[in-house]
């Protein structure tokens, strides 16, 4: 069994003089999954390697797939994904997996970061503090979401309002304030997260929404979807693809 040529060299590329053993064990499955994820799929279209190293880091945690992401993190680092940008993929999936699911990607990018010699920790990468922290949430909410976002925190039932608030000071306060990545990237991880860990249609529509307003158009988030496809498989890729189609037409 042979794997293409473009797949060989997209593989080297990721893992530099390493041939996995599922070649011995599996080569049938190994030859069709290489030929269609590192050939077929990364050329059907012309999305940047690196924006495609970090929407796959986002899927793998989405998914709880935490042995492919400590594979796959020294191939995105390969192609140009910093630690930093890494490690802030990792922060920003506890406000949407819980700590509960993102511990063991804590404690496997810190492994996998030691290992190629990154000096922990890193550069902090904090813009708010305890006294802001709401009012650069808000703030952020409305960049990325519009105007409507204003009063968002006193908003809903009075028994559920704390709910909004922390949206706003916790999720977008203490991670979308954060340096290393920039609102558009924030918002692909995010549309990563919800689309790869499922049952969250009505936020990834959202999202999805919110990724068109601040410029990751419908194209680009179908290029994402296509790209990790062969990491979550075809039932909620297909459920990505409906919401996007979804938010696209209510925005129209």
């Amino acid at each position: 069994m042979v794997s293409s040529k473009n797949a060989k060299l997209y593989h080297e590329k990721m893992f530099p003089g390493y041939s996995s053993k599922f070649r011995e064990t599996d080569p049938e499955f190994i030859e069709r999954f290489d030929n269609f994820a590192f050939d077929e799929v990364v050329n059907q279209d012309d999305l940047a390697d690196r924006t495609r190293m970090m929407a796959i880091l986002a899927t793998l945690i989405g998914s709880q797939s935490i042995d492919e992401f400590k594979a796959f993190l020294p191939a995105a680092l390969n192609f140009g994904v910093t630690p930093v940008e890494a490690k802030e993929v990792v922060y920003q999936a506890v406000a949407y997996l819980g700590i509960g699911r993102v511990f063991p990607f804590l404690k496997g990018i810190n492994e996998v970061l030691e290992s190629c010699g990154v000096k922990l920790p890193l550069e902090g990468q904090a813009k708010t503090t305890m006294a802001n922290r709401l009012e650069k949430g808000i703030q952020a909410q409305i960049n990325i979401f519009g105007a409507g976002m204003k009063n968002f925190p006193q908003s809903g039932p009075e028994e559920s309002r704390h709910i909004n608030r922390w949206l706003a000071d916790n999720c977008f306060g203490d991670y979308y304030t954060r340096g290393g990545l920039d609102y558009k990237q924030r918002e692909m991880i995010t549309f990563c997260f919800l689309a790869a860990q499922g049952g969250c249609e009505p936020q990834l529509t959202s999202h999805a929404k919110a990724n068109m307003r601040i410029g990751n158009d419908k194209t680009l988030l179908i290029k994402i979807i296509s790209q990790c496809l062969p990491f979550i498989g075809y039932p909620r890729s297909l459920n990505a693809l409906r919401c996007v189609n979804e938010a696209a037409e209510s925005i129209v």
